[in-house]
């Protein structure tokens, strides 16, 4: 009985000391590290994969935010992954964190549930920057309605954090011009299908869920890269935002790939972009 209980006990002290170790590593700072699938909410999308970069620390080193598109309907964290491998390339110092969100289906997680995600992840990445030894210099970035949500947190919200740049991959911008001139027929059935309404029956709802209608002169300074041929998100969403941003003083850039469809771009297109974006960020997230 005792030999059994003296078992017991030093297989607890190894397991112990295992974990302790593994604690341990995970903290190491000193070290790239990648967590994946880290749980931000109760939800099972409510999951992100994590990024840190060896040597950082609270007072320097800043955060990317990148956010898939879908629709608001469709899509994952790992449809990024090639823009998570480029943006770690160009910038090394960064935390990346790519998240998921709640995709509307059905009539159930209907806007604002994806904002309301967003927001949520904002607030956990957030609250644990003692423990992943992250700066509040975030910036955020998106494609198509992953563009969208970027933008609308970035204009909407200014705690816990001010975001201070957005990265703009062909996003919607002002949901009801989107619905009343869409650029194919089944762009006011999939706003319907995402908001669970339309403009007419609830203006309020496509105002709050629109980034267009948060623009100040304090917003985020964002760069906007758009394709001429996209027949999914019309270009006149970007130009419409790029002039909102020229008539209040925020400072942008608007980047136009004539023959670019809805992100079907060609490696030397992409090539170009990302050379722009690195340069942005750079510039407003130093």
């Amino acid at each position: 009985m005792m030999k059994n209980v003296l078992i017991i006990f030093v297989l607890l002290i190894v397991f112990g000391s295992c974990k302790k170790k593994d604690k341990n590593e995970e903290l190491d700072t000193s070290r790239s590290q990648t967590l994946v699938n880290v749980s931000y909410g109760t939800d099972a999308r409510n999951v992100m994969d994590v990024y840190l970069p060896a040597n950082r620390n609270e007072s320097s080193t800043p955060v990317l935010i990148m956010i898939h598109g879908g629709g608001w309907t469709e899509g994952s964290k790992s449809d990024f992954a090639s823009f998570v491998d480029t943006m770690k390339r160009r910038l090394p110092n960064y935390a990346i964190f790519n998240i998921n969100y709640r995709l509307a289906s059905n009539g159930m997680n209907i806007f604002p549930a994806q904002e309301q995600d967003v927001k949520k992840c904002v607030e956990f990445i957030y609250s644990k920057k003692n423990e992943y030894k992250i700066s509040t210099k975030f910036v955020m970035a998106g494609a198509s309605a992953g563009a969208h949500l970027a933008m609308l947190h970035a204009y909407k919200y200014t705690t816990p954090v001010k975001i201070k740049a957005v990265v703009d991959f062909f996003g919607p911008t002002e949901l009801t011009e989107m619905y009343q001139n869409p650029p194919n027929i089944l762009i006011p059935l999939l706003l319907q299908n995402v908001t669970g309404t339309t403009p007419a029956a609830n203006p309020a709802l496509y105002q709050q869920s629109s980034p267009y209608t948060f623009v100040v002169n304090a917003s985020s300074p964002t760069i906007i890269l758009h394709g001429g041929l996209d027949i999914v998100v019309a270009p006149s969403q970007s130009t419409l935002l790029r002039d909102r941003l020229v008539n209040v003083g925020v400072a942008h850039q608007f980047v136009f790939y004539a023959n670019g469809g809805h992100g079907d771009w060609d490696a030397v297109t992409y090539a170009e972009a990302f050379n722009k974006i690195e340069a942005f960020i750079k510039t407003h997230n130093p």
